[in-house]
């Protein structure tokens, strides 16, 4: 699969036609979208209409837009009109339909792009590991008996397969980062509030966002601007540090040695209070989601994925001072880390603590021992998030190897400095994309 630069720029010259780019598209995820259980829904017939349109303006001599002619596919938790909005739950398989697309899918639509299909996810978001009781679980392109990592796993997954060239996720406490590092492909969770959440099923209001996932850098920056994001001059030079402290443990030595490697004169910092941070966020994150079906739940608890609707209950009955409390620090702590990044641009850290897990047995190691891939993939992420930071995850150049990506953290509002650095690497060869290796092949 090209980028998604490229196939607009084909389509825009007139190289290639976007319903022919859509039914080999299309094609592709009959013959392959099946194995990876990622997709949820082929909305062909709207793609078929939307590309008719893009063809058309360019017979016009309209400007079809930005991205014209490229399929893409959302997370099952984007309203589409004419469709229920599930977001990964049986509960909502018969809900009304959704009267409007979300904001960002209006977007895309208004640059030219092309809506294929709904990707698969943990149930309301609830998860980083893709294992959806109505759908199944995603499978790793890398190595189909592997996670692809989630709650957006079903979007990484079809991109990094190379069956779609960008996809929308969204991201609350990793749900982007995890699964890109996992299968090797580019995602943003931008800065909390940057890009519009209108029409996107909530799961934590004080963490969630959406972004994309992409090929290349050049299309996450594409994506970037026509999603609304903020133009804002990157840092020159780029004042980088390493994080070390909590940062250093449960990592792969290899992304050790890509951070040193990266930038071997950068000064190795701690931020202070991580594992509360990370603590506070399971607390916020529980009692939001919590909140938001409480309801649902004491009308037909059984509907839910048991793993998903014992931890919603656990939230919900979450004292608020408890609450409360978290949020206090949570507003301290983002202060004391803006202050911190007063002397940076760019903070390095792993975006996981490990390959892919295997599906047989989705643990992975904490701390010398066994802990749940559902619950821990998240453990670089989540604080993170807590603060409100941009982060782009980055794949390693890792060819034959199973993926693993590193997070570039940014001010806030500093997107253009993350897209900056991370092009600088991809063209030194350092970061990028690698084709899925054959099943069982992966080290």
């Amino acid at each position: 699969m090209k980028q998604a630069v490229e196939i607009a720029a084909a389509v825009r010259s007139g190289q290639i036609s976007a319903m022919a780019v859509l039914e080999q598209c299309l094609a592709g995820l009959a013959a392959e979208g099946g194995r990876l259980v990622a997709v949820t829904r082929i909305l062909a017939d709207r793609a078929r209409s939307e590309a008719a349109a893009v063809d058309a303006a360019i017979a016009a001599r309209r400007d079809p837009g930005p991205l014209a002619g490229v399929p893409y596919g959302v997370k099952d938790l984007f309203d589409v009109r004419g469709l229920p909005t599930t977001a990964g739950s049986s509960l909502y398989a018969d809900a009304p339909p959704a009267q409007a697309d979300a904001d960002a899918i209006s977007r895309l639509h208004a640059a030219g792009a092309v809506l294929v299909a709904t990707l698969n996810m943990d149930e309301f978001a609830y998860g980083f590991a893709t294992i959806n009781a109505r759908h199944g679980t995603t499978r790793n392109p890398h190595d189909l008996e592997r996670l692809a990592g989630g709650s957006s796993g079903g979007s990484a997954a079809v991109v990094a397969a190379g069956l779609l060239p960008f996809s929308l996720g969204s991201d609350t406490n990793g749900s982007i980062r995890v699964p890109a590092s996992l299968t090797g492909i580019y995602g943003i969770k931008p800065s909390h509030g940057a890009l519009s959440m209108g029409g996107v099923f909530p799961f934590a209001d004080s963490f969630d966002d959406i972004g994309p996932f992409t090929l290349s850098v050049a299309d996450m920056e594409c994506l970037w601007q026509v999603l609304g994001g903020t133009e804002a001059t990157a840092s020159d030079p780029i004042r980088v540090a390493r994080l070390g402290g909590r940062f250093r443990d449960n990592v792969d030595p290899d992304q050790i040695a890509a951070m040193d490697a990266i930038a071997p004169e950068a000064p190795l910092i701690e931020l202070p209070d991580i594992a509360r941070a990370r603590s506070a966020a399971f607390l916020i994150t529980a009692a939001e989601g919590g909140r938001l079906h409480r309801e649902a739940l004491g009308h037909d608890a059984m509907a839910f994925d048991p793993a998903t609707r014992d931890r919603l209950i656990a939230g919900a009955l979450l004292p608020d001072a408890l609450y409360d409390a978290a949020q206090a620090f949570r507003a301290d702590y983002k202060q004391r880390i803006v202050a911190i990044m007063d002397d940076y641009d760019l903070l390095l850290a792993p975006a996981t603590p490990c390959v892919a897990p295997l599906i047989a047995d989705p643990r992975i190691m904490i701390d010398g021992a066994l802990s749940p891939a559902r619950a821990d993939l998240g453990i670089h992420s989540q604080p993170i998030s807590f603060t409100g930071l941009p982060s782009l995850s980055v794949p390693l150049r890792r060819p034959g190897r199973l993926p693993l990506g590193l997070q570039l953290i940014g001010r806030p509002g500093g997107e253009a400095t993350l897209f900056r650095f991370a092009a600088t690497l991809e063209y030194k060869g350092l970061t990028g994309v690698t084709s899925p290796v054959e099943q069982g092949d992966a080290l």
